[in-house]
């Protein structure tokens, strides 16, 4: 048994892992997507939605969260302010309908962190929350922000320049590979 556990280990994709994280804050539970394939380019648009839901599985609505969205290059500061502070608009997306959504456009690749903090409007039932969320921003044709409206002209000098480029083939294959020759070892070795 413990062997079909590890071939089915093997074959499951590397990155399905990591795709989505449930983070809980109080009594809200929010899961980050960003379109397309949760993996947002530098330069290129990406659509952001967070899927919030209060305890007892009700889903949470923009128009029932007075909701913020921060959104910091890694590594920064408490004090340090948000690089970009998107507005937030309703986005219905797989069973949430009008949850809180953003365009972002994400400067340069690298680390980033998105903070969602949020309170009830009157009349809804959940408590306060801040939400964080680690998203890698692959490369892609890089801006040079022009002073928008949502972004603060402070940039932190000592932002991370790097960028976690997707495995390539080729390594995910190797991996593969020589995952099933661990195992068929193992089994043939169990025969004798």
């Amino acid at each position: 048994m413990p062997l079909v556990f590890l071939l089915l280990l093997s074959l499951t994709p590397l990155h399905a892992a990591s795709a989505h994280t449930v983070k809980i804050s109080a009594d809200v539970g929010g899961t980050l997507h960003v379109e397309p394939n949760d993996n947002p380019q530098a330069g290129k648009p990406a659509q952001a939605w967070f899927a919030l839901t209060r305890k007892g599985g009700k889903a949470i609505a923009l128009k029932d969260c007075d909701c913020r969205l921060a959104i910091y290059a890694e590594p920064h500061t408490p004090q340090e302010p948000p690089l970009l502070e998107p507005s937030l608009k309703p986005v219905s997306a797989e069973r949430y309908k009008d949850t809180p959504g953003a365009e972002i456009t994400f400067p340069k690749p690298g680390a980033y962190q998105l903070a969602l903090t949020g309170k009830p409007t009157s009349g809804e039932s959940f408590k306060p929350f801040e939400l964080k969320f680690q998203v890698t921003v692959a490369s892609g044709s890089q801006i040079i922000p022009q002073a928008p409206e949502n972004v603060n002209q402070t940039v932190n000098n000592e932002a991370i320049e790097t960028q976690s480029p997707p495995l390539p083939l080729w390594a995910i294959a190797s991996a593969i590979f020589a995952t099933l020759g661990i195992v068929l070892a193992v089994v043939q070795k169990r025969r004798r």
